[in-house]
């Protein structure tokens, strides 16, 4: 998982949009675990939302070139 994507002549980082990617994700995931109560069975919220994040955005930087996006 290294280079650039080239969006309109401008090079982004691809670790940079799977990060926005896992972001956007994780925001989702925490509305879902918010909307069926799953946060009551845990001490710190944040914590979690940080964790999630990170196993998030190594799911998608180990399953990149599996989907056949090569940078």
């Amino acid at each position: 998982m290294t280079g650039e994507i080239s969006i309109d002549g401008v090079f982004v980082p691809t670790l940079l949009l799977l990060g926005v990617l896992a972001m956007v994700l994780t925001m989702a995931l925490a509305r879902l675990f918010n909307a069926f109560g799953l946060y009551r069975f845990v001490a710190y919220r944040a914590l979690v939302d940080l964790c999630l994040f990170i196993l998030l955005l190594g799911l998608l930087a180990w399953a990149t070139p599996s989907i056949g996006f090569h940078p």
